[in-house]
């Protein structure tokens, strides 16, 4: 089975071609500055990247052109769109209407576009997307994988506000989460590489990139989470300052006359690491200034390292302990920096880092000591094959269903016979 997964940005439209039944990725790509000036396409057969800078002025044109090079002659994996047997979108934000990837319609439509205020940046694009394959590939199956499914388990003790209770009612106001495609990858990933049932593990899951995030897995189901409503909630990100005592916002909009739109704007693109650091959002740049000596990119990795350790020390006693802590992300998985900065101190709780395993750089990996009672993992995300999985259960789902319908016809007709 072949499935083209497809993830879309605001600017971006990021997609992978995955065939399942070699279980290898015939081609992967990214489409950027999606409807802006000297937009680019770049993809990569495994035999190096290529660019094509090329016009894109929306996800529609985007689309056209991956398909497009899918299909080239000289450099396309596939002879024709229809060696394609499904697509998988990912969607940010399902809201309480999806606890599980489903098939896309009509109503699953409805209510991907009633979530978008929870995910502006993602779910507009991805409906855009949506709506584009179906007048270009209208035969292929679509199925639609939500981040915020993942944390449908959450108690209400943990998604529930203490606002009052009719904002929940009412408007739906509480946590969400995200990056659920990928904690629910990393937690299966920990538990085959300890050879366990994930449902045996308690586990603690830290998605550290641009965007971060730190689930709390209980035997295999999650059971908290650090982002919220929306993403911008929980840990200090690359721009985003993640929690803060809401004072602070009313305070800043009352002192500096800022509207809501200004407000959101600050705490979401101009905060966290550049906020802090003054210097940059990647967390490689800040490394660099803080190594030279600049107090404020000290100061922005002591953060970053502090809310990391403060929500592990939440969710080790939300869970009562856990059997791993696993790193995943462009931060978790290659700043031995972060890693044991989070992690310093936590010696008493059974958390012994191996600086010399730390320093390791590739693939999947345990870096605890052996004295360590919790171990320390680092595993590359992979949430394009965990959504091309989930288009294959589904499908198969769907034809063993109909062969159910079409056998129990069958012996109807035996039986009036």
């Amino acid at each position: 089975m072949k499935v083209l997964t497809l993830n879309a940005g605001s600017s971006s439209l990021k997609y992978q071609l995955i065939d399942l039944t070699e279980n290898t990725v015939l081609v992967k790509g990214l489409c950027e500055r999606v409807g802006l000036t000297d937009s680019v396409h770049r993809f990569d057969r495994g035999y190096g990247e290529l660019k094509v800078t090329a016009p894109m002025k929306d996800h529609h044109e985007a689309l056209s052109l991956v398909l497009e090079m899918l299909t080239d002659v000289e450099r396309g994996p596939i002879a024709s769109l229809e060696d394609i047997d499904a697509i998988g979108h990912r969607i940010v934000s399902g809201g309480e209407y999806f606890s599980e990837s489903v098939c896309i319609d009509d109503d699953v439509l409805e209510k991907i576009n009633l979530c978008s205020e929870l995910a502006p940046l993602h779910n507009p694009p991805a409906l855009h997307v949506i709506y584009a394959c179906r007048e270009l590939m209208p035969d292929i199956p679509e199925i639609a994988v939500f981040d915020t499914a993942f944390f449908q388990t959450l108690p209400p003790r943990a998604y529930i506000y203490p606002l009052p209770y009719e904002y929940y009612t009412d408007y739906q106001i509480r946590k969400y989460g995200a990056h659920g495609t990928s904690h629910r990858y990393i937690a299966r990933h920990a538990a085959r590489m300890l050879g366990a049932d994930v449902r045996d593990l308690r586990l603690i899951t830290c998605h550290l990139g641009n965007g971060a995030s730190i689930a709390a897995v209980d035997h295999g189901v999650a059971v908290d989470t650090t982002m919220g409503l929306t993403p911008l909630d929980g840990l200090m990100m690359g721009t985003r300052c993640g929690t803060i005592d809401p004072a602070v916002v009313t305070t800043i909009q009352t002192r500096l006359g800022y509207t809501p739109e200004q407000m959101n704007e600050i705490m979401n693109k101009k905060s966290g690491l550049l906020g802090v650091s003054g210097i940059s959002s990647d967390l490689r740049i800040v490394e660099e200034a803080a190594v030279a000596g600049n107090e404020r990119a000290i100061l922005a990795l002591e953060l970053y390292a502090y809310f990391i350790k403060r929500y592990i020390g939440q969710y080790f006693a939300v869970m009562g302990g856990a059997a791993a802590i696993v790193f995943t992300a462009g931060v978790g998985e290659n700043s031995e920096y972060m890693r044991s900065a989070c992690l310093a101190g936590l010696e008493p709780m059974g958390i012994v880092l191996d600086a010399r395993k730390n320093r390791l750089r590739t693939g999947e990996r345990i870096i605890s000591e052996d004295r360590s009672r919790v171990k320390i993992m680092v595993i590359p995300t992979n949430e394009e094959l965990m959504i091309a999985r989930d288009v294959e259960t589904i499908l198969d789902r769907q034809r063993q269903a109909a062969l159910l319908a079409a056998s129990a016809e069958e012996e109807i007709e035996e039986t009036l016979v």
